[in-house]
């Protein structure tokens, strides 16, 4: 866990890849998508869910939501919502810690190898920052994922 309350001792990494147990699964968090990219080998053209810490801040990004399904995505739990072909979560960290109470939003990707599974030596090795409780860091199922337009909602996952 990281005891720390402040950012400053990381102040050397620009945009930090952290590896952190969220609302479903472990994960890497980051607000680099290429990053990410990268640690993955991910095409491109898959983008990543974006998580907003909460709701008033995924509306501060201008993201629209229909107005029939705006108390749907606020009192949701674990779930990944895609509107207009943009994937996002609304989910508070249950960490404590001082870096991610700090970030409004952050990408997120499970933290494995694309296609494999949960691998602890790979994640320790690509990640900047370990964020771990005494929980530790296990993998869960994923988010449910929903699509939803004005009129209709399918869910895909």
């Amino acid at each position: 866990m990281v005891k720390c309350e402040s950012t400053a001792r990381f102040s050397s990494l620009a945009v930090p890849v952290i590896l952190a147990q969220t609302d479903t699964t472990v994960g890497f968090l980051s607000q680099d998508s290429d990053k990410l990219y990268e640690i993955k080998s991910r095409p491109t053209a898959k983008p990543f869910i974006k998580v907003y810490k909460d709701f008033y801040n995924f509306l501060l990004n201008k993201n629209r939501v229909p107005q029939n399904k705006k108390n749907l995505v606020r009192r949701s739990k674990k779930t990944t919502f895609i509107v207009k072909n943009r994937a996002f979560r609304v989910a508070a960290s249950q960490l404590n810690s001082q870096i991610l109470r700090d970030l409004s939003w952050n990408y997120s990707t499970s933290a494995n190898e694309s296609q494999k599974k949960f691998d602890r030596v790979f994640c320790e090795s690509k990640a900047d920052i370990i964020i771990e409780d005494r929980g530790g860091l296990n993998e869960n199922s994923s988010s449910t994922l929903i699509k939803i337009n004005k009129f209709k909602m399918r869910r895909m996952r």
